[in-house]
């Protein structure tokens, strides 16, 4: 694709515009915190399929008869025709009280198609399974370090590193915004969009390895003007990857199943912040890294060092 505009030049546009969500990430942190799933705190989900669309308010009020009231993120609607109940409870329930809910569905809708379905997690298991999603995410991204260090050079390995974690960043300021239940699918689409986005990342990150042997850049300008050149040579490829995959993603949102709706809606998100950041921000930060260790040229130019 034929240059429009030097991304370069203009990064620091794009570092505002991240900077910007990442405070606004930030306060969304501190004010709302994350809507947790029982498989991060103990906890109990109740799932049940109706012959009708589900109205809310009767959904609630059969809880609340036998002393489960909901809370305002505790009832998810799913289904194609809207008919998939999912309700996320505090504790641990007795088999008494999933007794008592299966017989408030009966009394509450005769004509539910099958009976509740119950998951329950202790807070052992919660906090275990909570601190292996940790290590899954950080084991992912040191693998992704080591392997660009080898494969490129630091500097691109840390610039990669940093593009994840603001897509990642923006993928958990949605769910905390918009009250989204973090579960294991989440850690899921977040792992998913490691990989997808590095894989875009690396590409970039090869082309300019590739145009940097064939230009030589000496100067600062030139070495702007060589990745410039190398990012709207993958531009086509980049947006057309993206689009083919995120139609996909939105597609499986709203005609998949409710079990994997969080899995989708963050592979969404992360699909468009996956591409934004290995175009934008991942090789402008290269360039500034680059560019400080450039040396002075015989007439007083700053000349950049041998590829590595």
């Amino acid at each position: 694709m034929k240059p429009r505009f030097d991304i370069v030049r203009a990064s620091r546009w794009f570092f505002l515009l991240s900077g910007a969500i990442t405070v606004a990430g930030v306060i969304v942190f501190a004010l709302f915190g994350f809507n947790l799933s029982t498989d991060f705190k103990s906890g109990s989900e109740v799932q049940f399929e109706l012959n009708q669309r589900v109205p809310e308010a009767r959904v609630r009020q059969m809880f609340a008869s036998i002393g489960l009231p909901l809370g305002d993120t505790s009832l998810t609607v799913g289904g194609i025709q809207q008919n998939v109940v999912m309700v996320t409870l505090p504790e641990q329930l007795t088999a008494k009280q999933i007794s008592e809910i299966q017989a408030a569905e009966h009394r509450f809708f005769p004509g539910a198609k099958q009976d509740i379905q119950v998951n329950s997690v202790d807070p052992f298991v919660a906090e275990q399974t909570a601190r292996k999603a940790v290590y899954a995410v950080l084991a992912a991204a040191a693998c992704i370090v080591v392997y660009i260090a080898i494969r490129f050079e630091f500097r691109f390995a840390i610039s990669g590193i940093i593009a994840l974690l603001h897509d990642a960043f923006i993928v958990l300021a949605a769910f905390a915004l918009l009250r989204r239940q973090v579960d294991l699918t989440f850690v899921a689409a977040l792992l998913t969009i490691v990989g997808y986005s590095i894989n875009d990342t690396i590409v970039i990150f090869d082309r300019i390895r590739e145009n940097l042997k064939i230009d030589k850049p000496e100067t600062v300008e030139e070495l702007r003007a060589v990745v410039n050149k190398s990012l709207w040579q993958v531009m086509n490829r980049s947006i057309r990857t993206v689009l083919t995959v995120l139609i996909a993603a939105v597609i499986l949102y709203f005609f998949g199943g409710i079990s994997i709706r969080n899995f989708t809606f963050a592979l969404i998100i992360g699909l468009v912040s996956g591409a934004y950041s290995s175009i934008f921000i991942a090789s402008p930060i290269w360039v500034a890294w680059r560019s400080r260790s450039m040396k002075k040229g015989p007439e007083g130019r700053e000349a950049a060092p041998v590829s590595e």
